[in-house]
Order: structure tokens, then sequence, then C-alpha cells
């Protein structure tokens, strides 16, 4: 019953009439009639050509709703759908993640993940950065694909001033100097065991010392030139321990983009064979965890990010991220509503190489299914995107 009915009106005599009767009451009555009034007058327009539409047969014929208010009308032409878009997606929204590795002058496949390689320091990684930025993605981060014989247990290569990393952003930044170049912090690329921190024999995953390592990493980071440094580590404390090096090394503008609410989540295989970085099977004497459950987030919790939050953006975090990005876009939603930091989400490999796999079978339309993805996370909250689809999205952005 609508607003203006009054609880004494008869019913009325058909379903049809109860449907699209519309309001009663003494207003309702008299707006009625006076639309009735207006609708008798002989209709006065100019002539025109157009052929008015052909309804479908056997269409029954039924009176208008009265209806105050029809939201399809906000949604009736590609124009006015336009002009009412609460969110809209560019290719400036992305972050385009590239594996970069030295064995060699040729990109190579990785498996996992159609469509993307592993690309040669000295000649794939400049040329796919330069196809990004005639897309309009200016914006990188760098992952290297370390050499098995330059992996420790302690992953110091991770700050060596001549690795892999550190003359990929340099190289970068010398080619495109306005390239944003983010990096990622973390000890897993270097270390025999796999993990982010160091491995203690009994399985432990080293808090303190480990930082101590990230703060050289990130401080060579910005010697080679990046613009962002990225922990993606999950140590306890290890923003503001880098925010302090960095700082104590005059590079008081490199920013931190921190890996707040990072998920011991099932959808990261294809990076870990893109970078040949998944943890070995441990022994007797040395027990390596199989998963990275001791210091990356339960997949069940949420409210666990906000201590997280609190605590990165307290230590002087300048954007926050949530990784994977499509299961997790209530998370994202909660560190929107809960900071005014710039928010960053990760739509990870086994997100691209899910929508690759349906795209390839014919179950799903990939640029449809791309771009809906990819507005839902922005939807949820997040200013940038780290997706593998960068390249593809801003094009198809750019064509529509």
């Amino acid at each position: 019953m609508s607003i203006c009915a009054s609880k004494t009106t008869a019913p009325l005599a058909s379903s049809t009439a109860s449907f699209f009767g519309g309001r009663s009451g003494r207003r309702c009555q008299s707006s009625s009639t006076t639309a009735r009034a207006y609708r008798k007058k002989p209709m006065d327009r100019p002539e025109t050509t157009r052929v008015p539409p052909t309804n479908p047969e056997g269409m029954p014929k039924v009176p208008p709703q009265d209806l105050p208010s029809r939201p399809r009308r906000n949604r009736r032409s590609p124009s006015v759908r336009k002009a009412f878009q609460e969110t809209i997606l560019t290719p400036d929204n992305f972050i385009y993640p590239i594996f970069v590795h030295d064995e060699g002058d040729e990109n190579i496949p990785i498996g996992s993940m159609p469509g993307q390689d592993r690309l040669s320091f000295k000649s794939g990684m400049i040329k796919k950065v330069a196809e990004a930025r005639a897309a309009g993605v200016n914006q990188v981060v760098v992952f290297p694909k370390t050499p098995d014989d330059l992996k420790t247990a302690c992953g110091k290569e991770a700050f060596n001033p001549q690795g892999l990393a550190q003359r990929s952003i340099s190289l970068l930044k010398d080619t495109f100097p306005d390239l944003e170049v983010y990096t990622d912090v973390a000890l897993d690329p270097y270390n025999t065991m796999g993990h982010d921190g160091m491995v203690r024999s009994d399985g432990v995953i080293l808090n303190d010392e480990t930082v101590y390592y990230l703060c050289q990493q990130a401080v060579s980071q910005a010697r080679a030139g990046a613009d962002v440094i990225s922990p993606s580590d999950m140590m306890d404390g290890r923003v503001g321990a880098i925010r302090q090096a960095l700082d104590d090394e005059g590079f008081t503008n490199v920013s931190i983009m921190s890996y707040t609410a990072k998920y011991n989540s099932a959808y990261y295989g294809p990076f870990r064979e893109a970078l040949d970085s998944a943890p070995p099977p441990g022994n007797e004497g040395w027990k390596i965890p199989k998963d990275k459950a001791e210091y990356q987030m339960d997949p069940a919790n949420v409210r666990e990010c906000l201590r997280e939050s609190a605590l990165d953006e307290a230590e002087g975090a300048d954007i926050m991220m949530v990784k994977p990005a499509g299961a997790y876009l209530d998370i994202i939603k909660m560190l929107k509503d809960n900071t005014t930091l710039p928010i960053s989400a990760y739509q990870v490999s086994g997100e691209y190489s899910m929508l690759k796999a349906a795209a390839a079978a014919g179950y799903l339309d990939e640029r449809s299914a791309v771009l809906e993805s990819l507005m839902a996370i922005k939807r949820a909250g997040a200013d940038l995107t780290l997706t593998y689809y960068a390249i593809d999205a801003a094009r198809w952005l750019q064509d529509s």
C-alpha cells in the first residue's frame, strides 16, 4: 500500500487495478484528477519523421503505474548513464607489475600467467614499459627474478647496489624520467627459504632482524631512483623503521606504499612461479613453514586490518594497500572509510589467471569481465590498482 492510501480505502475490483490504480487520499486524488484532465487534451506537437517503436506481439494493455519516481529514467540512454556514472576508471588508476630477469636477452613466458613474461633486463623491460606508457599507464612496480646462486638464507642480495632490482630501477628512471617507479621490499625473492623474512631453525620468522635488512633494501632502492618503496613483508614495525632510514639518508620525498592488509591467500600461486620464490620443503634440521600464516593476515579476519592500518598510518605510510583485491572488497571499503590516506589494491596473479582461463574457455567475455572487476575494485575505494591487465585495460578504456 502506498503512503497516500487510507486505511479505510475499499479494495479495488481487480488485481490489475490494485497494482496500477495508484495512490488514494485527498492530495493524491486531486493530483490524479488533474493529470487525467491534462491527458484528455488533444496532442499538440511539432511534426516529426521519427517512427514510433513497435510493441511485441502479445503485450498486455495495462494502465501506467502511478509512480512518483522511476529510477530507470536516469538509466535510459548512454548519455544519461555516462553523466550520472559515480565511479570513473582511467589508466591513471593503474600500476603495472613487471617481472624482470637478467639471464639472457629473451623474454621468458610465465606458463600460469598467459600473456605475461619475465622481461629481459637488457631490452624487454624497456620495450614493455614503453608500451604501457603509450597506453596511458605511467606507473610500474618492479619484481626481480633472482638467480638461485645469489640466494642466501638471509637474503643479502636484496640490498646489493648492483642487484637486478637496483639496476632495473636506475635504467627505468634514466630512460623515462617521469615514470613513477614502485619497488617491492621483502626478502622472499632473495631468500633460499622462500619467506619474506629470515627463518630460524624452528620455523619462526625473525621480525626485528628482518626489518634491519629491509631498511637497507629500501635505502638501496631509493638510491637507485625509486619513487615509492613498497614493503610487502608484513613484519611488525617495518614502516616506521623504513621511514626513519629513508629520512636519515635524505630521501624525505620518497613515498611508502605499505602492504597494510596482505592476506595469507591462495591466489598468489602464479606469482611465486613467476619469481620461483615459493617456500621449499624443510627438513628435521631446519623447519620451513609451508605458508606465510605466521605473518600474513588470516582471510577470516576483518577487524585486524584496522589495527594494521592504524599502525602503518602512525608510522608514516603514504599509501595503504589491500592484497588480494577481488575477494577483499569489504576490506578495501573498510580501510577507505577509516583513513584519509590513499588506498591501493592488488589484483593478484591468481585473479588474473582465473580471468584468463575463463576467457580462453569461452565462459566470459574477457574485456567486459576485466573492466567490471577493475571498476568494482575502484568503487570499493581503491585509488590505485596493481593489475597485470593494466595495458589491456587502458587500451579498452580508450576504445570505449
